[in-house]
């Protein structure tokens, strides 16, 4: 029996979910699992006042997103196949990026009870979008709930959006630079992004770039490099290269080129005896 495939579309606020889901549902014969903001009774004033409202906000929405994939997902698949514009794991990167202390640790006691409850994705999706291509979207659908949106907080979340997905082992992620794709009014970028979707449901994983690492602005504000984003689908050994001197840029400069190769081989000692 042909199991009904079963794909999540993700990014941060304004990259297009939604649009794409929409514009996907035909050419997959799917059915179609839509996030609910509006709902959120706690939402405008989150965005006007993000610590006073953080816990509740998160809290209602983990609440929300539960019940409706819990009562959704399981039963489309049995007969045909879905697409979501969000996963229900999501739900834990915002809590990390608002929430902290007790408040953190009450959350991740709620979330990991319904987590288990919750079908997984064959699929992720992941939208990704520079910062002035996320705040140009997001003023031109003009939600009421968004305008209070600040283009640090947008910058914060897709920082966590990158962190959270370079360790997201649960499902296969197809990683997508939106920038400069128009779906809605190219055919053949559409096309595009439909075939790409449909290799990698036939191939599996495919691994997102390693994360960027924040940069100090004159104004004192971290934020996400807007640089080239990596595009191949599986990370080189130059990659880890150019991430280990980010991460760690004054032994690159003395030059431990020894401790590097027997950490390395340390590593792959270790992955040979899993093997």
């Amino acid at each position: 029996m042909v199991r009904n495939p079963f794909i999540a579309i993700e990014g941060v606020i304004g990259v297009g979910k939604t649009t794409l889901a929409r514009l996907m549902r035909d050419s997959f014969v799917a059915e179609l699992l839509l996030e609910v903001f509006e709902e959120n009774p706690f939402l405008s004033d989150f965005y006007a006042d993000r610590e006073r409202y953080a816990f509740q906000t998160q809290i209602f929405s983990l609440l929300s997103r539960y019940r409706q994939q819990y009562r959704v997902i399981g039963p489309t698949l049995s007969h045909s196949a879905l697409i979501s514009d969000y996963t229900f794991a999501k739900d834990r990167l915002f809590a990390h990026l608002n929430l902290s202390g007790d408040e953190l640790s009450m959350y991740e006691r709620v979330h990991s009870v319904l987590a288990e409850k919750i079908p997984m994705p064959d699929l992720v999706v992941y939208l990704r979008a520079n910062v002035d291509t996320l705040m140009d979207r997001i003023a031109m659908r003009d939600r009421p709930y968004e305008r209070a949106m600040s283009r640090e907080y947008i910058a914060d979340l897709r920082w966590a959006y990158e962190r959270f997905f370079s360790e997201y082992t649960d499902a296969p992620i197809l990683a997508i630079d939106t920038d400069d794709l128009n779906w809605v009014s190219d055919p053949e970028a559409l096309a595009l992004v439909i075939g790409r979707v449909r290799m990698s449901l036939e191939d599996g994983f495919e691994q997102p770039q390693l994360p960027m690492f924040e940069t100090e602005t004159p104004d004192g504000v971290k934020r996400v490099a807007d640089e080239e984003l990596v595009t191949t689908p599986r990370r080189r050994l130059a990659d880890f290269q150019r991430w280990q001197q980010a991460r760690d840029p004054d032994g690159a400069e003395l030059g431990e080129l020894y401790l590097n190769y027997m950490g390395l081989t340390q590593e792959v000692g270790e992955l040979g005896s899993e093997a």
